[in-house]
């Protein structure tokens, strides 16, 4: 039996206990409610309903781009398949509307942010090339598909966007497992299976050792996430009517015009009339292979005769191992475009000047040898 000194202080201690716990979750409380979780719209519209019931009533549209604070998520569904993430939201308007909204048309700011932070590392990246969607392809922030967590957003075939880079990585093996499981086995014998199997096996394409990514900059009426990773397969590139007709055997990889565009040439409307450019070639059979093959491998440079109407070769560079980004400089009224390449284990910038010879003729003269010129200067 506790004497009446032990019991006192077991209720002290009990009592102290129970108002920690109680100030512990008042706090809780406090700070979760001070937590102010916002997120923006990207799909082109989508409603905000009065609950996440079928028959519900839609209170509020909203835009692609539009922020609103989210207040609460829920998973709704009988089964794990079936289950989706709703989320109860307020809009930021006037009438400050509360509802419910699928998250999938809702990317929480945290992933902004980092779509933000990669648009701010290429702000003075000038367009290397510029593309489109092949169809509808995952938007994300790292070049990695071997999971789901980096995942921005999913954008809509047809999109286009400027290319600021691209990168070379292993290929992910979940990606290998994907592959070898799309072949479903077909009604039938055993042995028309197993012959059928075999065929589809001899068929499959060689799971490339490497795949290529391209970093993105998007424009608001595309995307609220000004930039991100997009797999290569779905990407194809827009190279410019007036300087598709001389691709040959290299891949224009990237481009930038080096005289002012003029708008329509009489062709078609809104069509610039044809220019001066300088484009960065990619051979196919390079003998670099995986994530060492270089960006691009040859410098061509095509300037424009408005008298006689046609383009020519102002300049054009031996093979190099050329790394991205091409850069536009001007300086003392001079315009000059800037490559880097590897000259031994070393990448360095080389830098050419942009300008007419007696007879109009556009030049550019490299201030440097490139690595490997043999000629004499």
């Amino acid at each position: 039996m506790q004497t009446p000194s032990q019991q006192v202080t077991r209720r002290a201690v009990i009592t102290f206990l129970l108002l920690t716990a109680t100030l512990l979750l008042v706090v809780g409380c406090k700070t979760l409610a001070g937590v102010r979780r916002t997120g923006v719209v990207i799909a082109r519209r989508a409603q905000v309903r009065s609950s996440t019931a079928i028959v519900a009533a839609d209170i509020k549209e909203v835009l692609r781009g539009d922020v609103v604070d989210i207040v609460e998520a829920s998973d709704i569904g009988e089964s794990e398949k079936q289950r989706e993430r709703w989320l109860r939201v307020r809009t930021h308007d006037a009438e400050s509307t509360e509802g419910w909204i699928e998250s999938r048309n809702i990317m929480p700011q945290e992933l902004l942010e980092r779509s933000l932070r990669l648009a701010e590392e290429d702000k003075s990246i000038p367009a290397q090339a510029t593309g489109q969607l092949r169809a509808s392809a995952n938007l994300r922030f790292s070049p990695d598909r071997g999971n789901n967590e980096n995942i921005l957003l999913k954008l809509e075939g047809g999109s286009h966007f400027e290319i600021v880079g691209w990168k070379r990585v292993p290929t992910p093996k979940t990606a290998e497992a994907v592959a070898e499981s799309d072949d479903a086995p077909k009604p039938g014998s055993a042995q028309t299976n197993s012959r059928r199997r075999g065929e589809s096996e001899a068929a499959k394409p060689q799971v490339e050792p490497d795949e290529l990514w391209y970093k993105v900059r998007l424009t608001p009426d595309i995307s609220p996430a000004p930039a991100g990773w997009v797999f290569g397969k779905q990407v194809e590139l827009s190279v410019p009517s007036d300087i598709i007709f001389y691709r040959g055997g290299r891949e224009f990889v990237a481009w930038h015009r080096l005289d002012e565009a003029e708008k329509g040439n009489g062709s078609t409307p809104g069509d610039a009339q044809p220019g001066s450019w300088v484009i960065l070639e990619k051979s196919d059979n390079n003998e670099s292979s995986g994530t060492d093959q270089p960006d691009f491998d040859r410098i061509y440079v095509l300037g424009y005769d408005k008298t006689r109407q046609e383009h020519y070769t102002a300049f054009r560079s031996h093979d190099i191992r050329g790394r991205l980004p091409l850069r536009i400089e001007e300086s003392g009224g001079s315009k000059y475009f800037v490559i880097r390449a590897e000259d031994g284990k070393e990448v360095r910038d080389y830098r050419f000047r942009i300008y007419k010879d007696d007879r109009g003729h556009l030049k550019a003269e490299p201030e440097q040898a490139l690595p490997g010129d043999t000629r004499k200067k």
